[in-house]
């Protein structure tokens, strides 16, 4: 197998709202707000029409995207044994992904995340995680971690407790360890851990210019080259209109964004970046024609709504 990807197992519900919705329900534009409360999720549910359901989840987006370049892809995470767990299984193997989960009763639902696309494009996301949040070490199959060439984990997923034991156990049997770094939020949350990630335990990296600056507290983006630079691993950063790079050792790449696209959601941008960028890596592609994959794909699925090239 090319790629393992572990993460949280969500079902992307996906709406269109307009700016009073977010004001009106406290949120923060662009950002991924963690809801604690099934009934508080319900209760924003209930006022929206909701366009369609996707099996989600960031390194999911990815590990589909990649499984529709031709490679041969699995994915673990976490459901429960509900009506969302069934859909989201159906929804990974209609897309040629191996579900190296076995889904068991649980006392939590399923984990859901409301997409709410605003008229200017932007994503904000409320997310339930229900029972994907609780990984544990015995959710992850070590032969399959051992069969893949990668395995791509998210920031998402990172926690105290179970799920990191779930992430040392994947990355301690990987043949080689992908990370995004997921969100702003995560970054500042969890920032000590992911340094040492960063540092002693992963070979690849994925992050936004935000995120980048926001893990080595600079503002200098420079400063990002350098330490990338003497970390001797590759660090795939995107930075929006500016393009992206790609730092190994001493060589630095860059990619320019797209121009003129027409762009109408931009979910799934970062997760699809990081699935054409590793279909390059595993197949051998310089840094450079990786970039150029990721790119691509990121351009294809901004001009759609949702995480889903097909």
């Amino acid at each position: 197998m090319k790629i393992l990807g572990i993460g949280n197992a969500i079902v992307d519900v996906i709406c269109k709202v307009d700016d009073n919705f977010i004001s009106q329900n406290g949120l923060t534009k662009s950002t991924m707000k963690l809801i604690f409360d099934e009934n508080e999720f319900k209760k924003l549910l209930t006022n929206l029409k909701i366009e369609k359901t996707v099996s989600g989840g960031s390194v999911a987006n990815s590990i589909v995207g990649i499984s529709q370049l031709g490679n041969k892809v699995g994915f673990i995470g976490k459901v429960n044994e509900d009506d969302l767990g069934g859909k989201y299984e159906e929804g990974l193997k209609k897309e040629n992904v191996e579900y190296f989960y076995f889904k068991k009763k649980e006392e939590m639902p399923t984990g859901t995340c409301l997409i709410l696309i605003t008229p200017d494009s932007e994503r904000t996301m409320c997310t339930f995680l229900g029972i994907a949040g609780k990984i544990n070490e015995n959710d992850v199959d070590v032969n399959a971690v051992k069969n893949s060439e990668i395995t791509f984990l998210e920031g998402y997923l990172w926690d105290e407790g179970d799920p990191k034991k779930a992430f040392n156990k994947a990355i301690q049997n990987s043949n080689k360890a992908a990370m995004s770094l997921s969100d702003l939020f995560c970054v500042e949350r969890h920032k000590p851990h992911f340094l040492d990630l960063v540092k002693n335990k992963l070979d690849i990296i994925f992050a936004n210019e935000q995120e980048a600056l926001s893990l080595i507290d600079t503002k200098n983006f420079d400063e990002v080259i350098a330490f990338a630079k003497q970390l001797g691993k590759i660090i795939v950063i995107t930075r929006g209109e500016k393009g992206s790079i790609a730092i190994q050792k001493n060589e630095v790449v860059e990619c320019n964004s797209k121009k003129d696209l027409k762009i109408v959601d931009l979910t799934g941008a970062g997760d699809l970046f990081a699935a054409g960028f590793l279909h390059g890596h595993v197949n051998n592609l310089s840094l450079k024609e990786s970039l150029e994959k990721g790119t691509e794909m990121s351009s294809k699925i901004i001009q759609k709504i949702g995480a889903r090239l097909k």
